[in-house]
């Protein structure tokens, strides 16, 4: 575990405006009949245990609470520490809502994680979703691709939504992809493509488990489910919290970064390929590579996909495409009009194979090949 030992955090005193290590303590202060300094310790642990040994914490929690009621911010009687109002006004302050969202459990799952992920202004209702399993995981994907806050939307929505996102990024975000959830990819294609968003790309068979992994790949979780989600997003929030208490130990000194520990996975980075092309330069390469490989007579030349796809890997090894991409840019490029696809009317039994690697399913069409333009 990666701890302070030697180099604690030195924790600047509280003059009226508390770091948010210290709100922690104070959210924590605000609970119906307050906390011992062992109560505040032990649930807030969670928070800092990547980050601080035992020993730290519990000394961060001793200089803390002391502060707090030195500053007028909590009161203590007989070992119980209680938010005074002006407390509870900065712990208000830090959540985003008057609301105190009840018993500790509740502030600890509804409102420390909604600040983790940046949704703490968000109306209690919406918030509340945060307990329920799926809506964690959507309202963590939501937030992780800056697509519209839901508290339920389906999976499948959100597949169709990521799928875009997915597909713009094929293109060097050089493009606004034109699909919807009813028009365009069919689940499979699209749940595959948006699968290319994921530490790990690939197709992960249902939209639940899309979601799920993607969700956990943002917030650096090991498991999907949802006392892993919320571990690692309150990690996070204790990181934070611990890099500003950092920074304003020492006056004019920037947050500092803390090392990371062993079991301290941190969000996923998503990968950034060296070079993509716009719709333009795509269309172009295609048409070059469709016609080295087309067959046919004039006026009716055509390449298998699958051969297009191959010579499009080889020459232009820059893009760094898979192939669910490069067939979701293709039909989207043909939506486009900057090329045209056709299907196979007759199958050539000798061609079964480049056949069945060409298939892009689209609506109720299947494309087979590329027509090339004379």
């Amino acid at each position: 575990m990666a701890a302070f030992g030697s180099e604690a955090p030195r924790l600047p005193v509280n003059s009226g405006n508390p770091t948010p290590l210290a709100i922690l303590l104070l959210v924590r202060m605000t609970c119906d009949g307050g906390a011992t300094r062992s109560e505040v310790g032990r649930d807030l642990a969670a928070l800092f245990a990547h980050k601080l040994s035992p020993a730290d914490w519990r000394r961060a929690v001793e200089v803390q609470s002391g502060q707090l009621v030195a500053s007028g911010l909590a009161t203590e009687t007989r070992g119980r520490l209680v938010a005074t109002d002006a407390g509870d006004r900065f712990a208000a302050q830090y959540l985003g809502t008057a609301q105190t969202f009840g018993d500790w459990s509740e502030r600890r799952d509804i409102g420390l994680v909604a600040k983790a992920l940046g949704l703490e202004g968000e109306a209690p209702a919406r918030l509340k979703a945060l307990l329920r399993q799926d809506s964690l995981r959507g309202l963590i994907v939501q937030t992780a691709f800056g697509l519209p806050l839901k508290r339920n939307q389906p999976p499948a929505k959100l597949r169709a939504q990521l799928a875009m996102i997915a597909l713009e990024r094929a293109f060097g975000n050089k493009i606004k992809a034109g699909f919807n959830q009813r028009s365009g990819l069919p689940a499979k294609a699209g749940r595959t493509l948006a699968g290319q968003l994921a530490r790990n790309p690939q197709d992960f068979g249902t939209d639940t488990r899309l979601i799920a992994e993607l969700a956990a790949d943002h917030v650096g979780a090991s498991q999907t489910d949802t006392d892993s989600l919320r571990e690692a997003l309150l990690r996070s929030l204790g990181t934070r919290a611990l890099e500003a208490a950092t920074s304003l130990a020492v006056p004019g000194t920037q947050p500092r970064k803390l090392p990371p520990a062993a079991n301290d996975a941190g969000p996923a980075v998503a990968k950034v390929p060296a070079a993509r092309p716009d719709l333009a330069e795509f269309a172009r390469n295609v048409q070059v590579a469709a016609r080295a490989k087309a067959e046919g007579w004039p006026g009716n030349r055509k390449a298998y996909i699958s051969l297009v796809w191959h010579a499009i890997r080889n020459s232009r090894p820059e893009w760094d495409l898979s192939e669910i991409e490069f067939k979701c840019m293709l039909a989207e490029a043909h939506r486009a009009g900057r090329v045209v696809l056709a299907n196979a009317d007759l199958k050539d039994k000798k061609a079964l194979q480049e056949l069945e690697s060409s298939a892009i399913l689209y609506k109720n069409t299947v494309w087979h090949f590329v027509r090339v333009e004379e």
